[in-house]
Formats: C-alpha cells, structure tokens, sequence
C-alpha cells in the first residue's frame, strides 16, 4: 500500500496539463474568438467550414462534418451507413462505454468481442467468429493512440455485408501503413473531448468519409434532418459543432503534428526508463504503425494498489478502462458474464494510465517512474 512512501509537493504531476496547451495556441483562439463574436457566427459560418476542411485535408479524408461530440458522430456514421434497429454492431469489450452507446441509440444491438492479448485491439478472429446474419457493422477501436488492425477487418465485413466505421476518438494524427486513422473504413467517428490529442474547449466531434452521400447524410442528419430551413426530409437530431469550438479546433489543428511527436518522444522515454522495472509491462508499437500515444498505458500486477500509491504522492495516474462493456451493468446479457472475454477482463485489472502530455517533461517523467517504482515495493 501507499504508507510508508514519502510525499513530497514536488512530485505532483497530472495525468494531462490543458492548461499548458493552451497557452501554446492562446493568441491564435483568442483572434478567431473575436472574429466570431464581432460577426456573431455562432452556428456553422466560416469559422466551422474552415476546420472542417482542414481537418478533412489533415486525414487525408474527402469529407469531413464538424458534430456536437464524439458519441454523436459514431451515431451520425453508424445511421447513415444503413445501421437500424436490430442491427447487430461487433465492437471490442474493452471500449468508453459511447461506443456502445452510439449503437444502442440507434435501436441496434452492441456485440462485444475480445480483443489481443499485445496491443488490446479487437481481435479480428474474435470478430469473425462473432458474425451473424444480422451483423450490420464493425467498429474498430483505435485504443489508447494507435491504429486497429483495420485491413484484417474488411475481408471479414465484406463476407458479410457489413460496413466497418471506426472509432477514431483516440487516434488523431494515427497511421496504419502510411494511412490515417478514420480513414480506413466507410467512415469514422472521433471525439475533441478536451483531454483527446486534439481537444476541444468542451464538446465536440467529427464524421470523416470519402463517400460523399454518407457525407451529406450526416449533415442532414445532425441538422434535425434538413439542409434548408424548415424542409425535413428524414427524421434527425440536433447536433452541430459550434464556431467558438470550431476556432479552438482549428489553432490547435496547426499545433497537433508536433504536439503528436512530443507524445511519442515523451512515450520513448518511459520505455526506456521501464524497460528494467521487474512487474511493468510497457506498451508496444505495432508493426506498421505510427502510434499518437493518447495514453501510455502500463499493466502490473496489484494494480488498484499501485494505483492509490501512484496517487498518494501526486502522480495523477489513472485507468481506461477497469470495467469491460458486458461487465457493466447497462451492457449486462444473460448468458455474457465474466470470463466471457477473458483477454480483456485481465486487461482491465492490471492496467494504468501514466502522466502523458505534449508538455510533461524529463524530470516529471523520473518522478513517475521512480514513484511507480516505490508503489511496485509497496503494492
């Protein structure tokens, strides 16, 4: 346990530093912020369309539509891929629970799988084997800043007449074999969640597709099913990305290809500093790709032990995420209980989520590590 570690107030350090971040792009939001307000573009205008296709030409995506969150955009793509109610959707049981949700929303049904053993990325034989005929969907969970294992998923959609839509909320600035996350399926969804390697200045989200059709569904969709005022051709919803959230997008969009390669550096220094720790397990970069490190997620025995050490003397750690889907209880199937998945649930029990951020430095990361190190004797 933690008694007996020492604390010391020089040892705090949190698991992300936003305020850091924006002090990087302050002037910049702040200018748009005023462009904004003298005009009062408050909804779509120039500020929301100029993101957009910067952040389209970023992906390298044909289309790109700014939404209200991450959890609506997996909605919007799922819906306007043709998911319905009853649809079955096979995801990985070690995901946010929106995952889930987006499906749930829809009327479909979640199908959680296990996932592999190294990286924890749904395992494509575990989708395989979970297909019915009412498989609608594959989601691919780009975990923790890398890329799923898409192109082993699309045989596998393609026997079934299913369409895969990613779940890219972790990935921004990922690549699988040169190409991006949230561009290799039919379409994909992401999350600017404050905390994600591009956050917002609180909710917002993006659909990304090459299909131009699915592009505009999603527009009409998240626009309460009209693209002219008072003319509603489908049944949607309101959920739109707003022009203050589009502008801190967009100044920090500029920063993010550097702020993705501090995290990697910043992920190669705790590998090396744990590559001797006996009871660690460090994270691995799977062959092909260039993974953003949205986390830097160990796994150890003990681990709530270590956890509330870890914590004790100011290491912000934290953990993503310590109950797999059918464990909970909004996901809870009869006949689905625990070592359903077993790949997953043992995951869930030993990992950890260290300090990571564009900004964290040398010395913060010797404090984690050495902290880190005091828990393991302790724990």
């Amino acid at each position: 346990m933690s008694a007996g570690i020492p604390v010391r107030a020089d040892t705090s350090v949190p698991l992300v530093d936003l305020v850091a971040q924006q002090a990087d792009v302050n002037a910049e939001v702040m200018e748009g912020l005023a462009e904004v307000f003298s005009k009062a573009a408050f909804i779509g205008g120039p500020a929301v369309a100029q993101f957009e296709a910067a952040y389209a030409e970023f992906l390298g995506a044909r289309h790109c539509v700014g939404v209200a969150n991450g959890t609506d955009a997996l909605e919007l793509a799922l819906r306007a891929s043709g998911v319905a109610a009853g649809d079955e959707v096979i995801l990985p049981a070690n995901t946010f629970i929106a995952t889930a949700e987006a499906a749930s929303r829809i009327g479909a049904v979640p199908v959680p799988v296990d996932v592999d053993p190294e990286y924890l990325l749904i395992n494509p034989e575990a989708v395989a084997a979970a297909v019915t005929p009412r498989t609608r969907a594959i989601v691919p969970v780009h975990l923790f800043g890398q890329t799923a294992f898409v192109e082993r998923l699309i045989p596998i959609a393609s026997a079934c007449g299913a369409v895969i839509i990613e779940d890219a909320a972790q990935s921004q600035g990922a690549t699988r074999f040169g190409r991006s996350a949230g561009t290799l399926g039919l379409a994909a969804g992401t999350s600017f969640y404050p905390g994600k390697n591009l956050g917002a200045a609180g909710d917002a989200g993006a659909v990304m597709t090459d299909d131009a059709g699915l592009a505009a569904q999603v527009r009409t969709l998240s626009s309460h099913g009209s693209l002219s005022k008072y003319v509603h051709d489908v049944v949607g919803f309101n959920s739109r990305l707003d022009a203050v959230q589009a502008v801190v997008l967009r100044a920090k969009l500029v920063k993010l290809q550097m702020w993705n390669q501090r995290r990697r550096a910043a992920a190669e220094r705790y590998s090396r500093m744990l590559a001797e720790v006996p009871g660690v397990e460090t994270p691995r970069e799977a062959p092909g790709n260039v993974d953003v490190w949205h986390l830097y997620v160990v796994r150890v025995p003990d681990r709530d032990a270590v956890l509330a050490a870890l914590q004790a003397v100011g290491i912000q750690a934290g953990v993503h995420y310590p109950v797999p889907l059918h464990l909970s209880g909004a996901y809870a199937v009869p006949g689905v209980r625990e070592g359903s998945f077993p790949v997953a649930e043992h995951a869930a029990g030993r990992i950890i989520s260290l300090p990571l951020y564009p900004h964290i430095t040398e010395a913060q990361q010797e404090r984690v590590v050495g902290a880190l190190i005091e828990a393991r004797k302790w724990s």
